[in-house]
């Protein structure tokens, strides 16, 4: 299968590339992104034939189906990094909270969110595409808080890479940064911006689309690719766990075969819900994939009004500072599949000119058909953790956003997943206001400690010794410093 450009092409880049192609170099013509030039047909019974299967078995069978220019053999080793979950056969249960809620928990991997299950395996073929080309990369990732610890995980001390991680001082956990400051992997740099999340994206992807740092790398005989879902490596394996969300309710006998579902998914920068976007289109039984934001309701207003304008807004920090996003990238890949390239051509350069776009009336009720949108705020999201501790389920301030979607966007009383894309660790300050119902600030260890002893909750290993582990990393700088901060890093390194 061969990938193609939202955008259109340059007439300097190929039409067509490969998937190992799509996946080293990400960045497609006029700063666009790969896609699939088409979806999988699935059989009608593939996922009856899966009843039975491991999430590994699934997630080959689906891979093998995308028909990449992978060997079954780096497949299957990059697929065997589930064996590091909690449970290797299952390392996303779906667990039951309501008898028609359930949640896909997807924070069983080494850094405890969901960005374990794509950058885990997507981190092991990158790196092996590499060694058997032998050539060097520099992997660049921007994170709101998940994604950089999972790539420096995944690509620690691999051979032939290096990477390069942004972060917005400030604008994450205390425990998400310090799982970034504290990695001593050799090959690897971590960056505070001043600034926020959009900062380091933006950053990232001028970086993969300016000739000139390409051609500054290729002195020092490195190439360039991205960890984050800008790259279509990161959303070829979060398709996978939608068909997971399925098939467990079948195994759980919560639905029969052909029974449609929602999807509940927290978004900031929409790589979620586009796997589970693609999940439908290749044959999953979703009546609607439901999106629930923050205060910084910038996908809500888009898919409830057609209007995505960011031109007098300003990011504000909340308590689900992962989803704290204007500048949402997998987007794009949507409205490239509801309107081709050449209106998401338009559409972009209306965002990059004027910092906004407009759908038609017709174009909107076409994203409609696929997508419903709320938001929420911090102290809902609160009152949501208290609710359901209440029920002995324990769950971070992301999770709860979704309650909001369940009570409000469902139009049939189908059964519902939500999507829990953090463990509670990663936020403690913030559960353990919502289980006191005050508003004091708890240092992270304490709060972690508190909740662990008090709820009789789990606080792994992985988590407990971030506090005394030694800080690496200490680099914080302006935006406009990135380029030099990264070209030093890779001279010295």
């Amino acid at each position: 299968m061969n990938f193609i450009e939202t955008r259109g092409n340059d007439k300097i880049k190929p039409c067509e590339v490969s998937f190992s192609e799509a996946i080293l170099s990400p960045s497609a013509s006029f700063g666009g992104l790969y896609v699939p030039k088409e979806l999988p047909k699935l059989e009608d019974d593939f996922l009856q034939k899966h009843l039975d299967c491991d999430y590994k078995k699934l997630a080959f069978d689906i891979l093998k189906a995308f028909e990449i220019d992978i060997t079954d053999e780096d497949i299957n080793e990059a697929l065997a990094l589930y064996d590091n979950f909690d449970d290797s056969l299952n390392p996303c249960p779906v667990v039951k909270v309501k008898d028609d809620l359930f949640v896909h928990e997807q924070y069983h991997g080494p850094t405890r969110a969901f960005k374990d299950m794509a950058l885990q395996p997507f981190g092991s073929i990158l790196s092996s595409i590499a060694k058997q080309k032998n050539e060097k990369y520099l992997i660049l990732a921007a994170t709101s808080g998940d994604t950089g610890p999972a790539a420096l995980n995944t690509f620690k001390n691999k051979e032939n890479i290096k990477i390069a991680c942004l972060y917005p001082n400030g604008g994450t956990s205390d425990v998400q940064k310090l799982q970034m400051v504290c990695e001593d992997g050799d090959n690897q740099k971590v960056i505070g911006i001043e600034g926020n999340f959009d900062d380091a994206q933006t950053a990232l992807k001028n970086l993969l689309s300016s000739e000139s740092f390409k051609k500054e790398l290729e002195n020092d005989g490195i190439k360039l690719s991205a960890a984050n879902s800008v790259n279509f490596g990161r959303i070829i394996f979060q398709i996978i766990y939608h068909f997971h969300s399925y098939l467990e309710l079948l195994r759980q006998e919560e639905i029969t075969y052909g029974e449609k579902i929602y999807l509940v998914v927290p978004s900031g920068n929409f790589g979620n819900v586009l796997g589970g976007f693609y999940a439908k289109k290749m044959g999953v039984p979703i009546e609607k994939l439901l999106v629930a934001s923050n205060e910084n309701n910038i996908l809500t207003e888009w898919i409830n009004t057609g209007v995505y304008d960011i031109s007098n807004k300003k990011l504000i920090l909340t308590k689900s500072p992962a989803m704290d996003i204007l500048k949402s990238s997998n987007i794009e890949r949507v409205i490239y599949h509801l309107f081709e390239a050449k209106r998401t051509k338009e559409l972009f350069d209306s965002l990059n000119e004027n910092k906004k776009f407009e759908l038609t009336k017709e174009e909107l009720d076409l994203l409609q058909n696929e997508f419903s949108a709320i938001n929420s705020d911090d102290n809902y999201g609160k009152e949501i953790i208290k609710k359901f501790i209440d029920k002995n389920y324990l769950m971070d301030p992301h999770t709860a956003t979704c309650l909001k979607a369940y009570e409000n966007l469902r139009e049939k009383n189908l059964k519902t997943v939500i999507y829990s894309t953090a463990e509670w660790t990663k936020f403690s300050p913030t559960v353990l206001n919502a289980l006191k119902e005050d508003n004091k600030t708890y240092a992270d260890k304490d709060a972690l400690e508190e909740i662990s002893s008090k709820y009789n909750a789990n606080l792994p290993q992985s988590i407990k010794k971030l506090f005394s582990s030694k800080i690496i990393h200490d680099s914080i700088i302006d935006k406009e410093d990135i380029e030099k901060e990264i070209v030093k890093f890779i001279r010295e390194a």
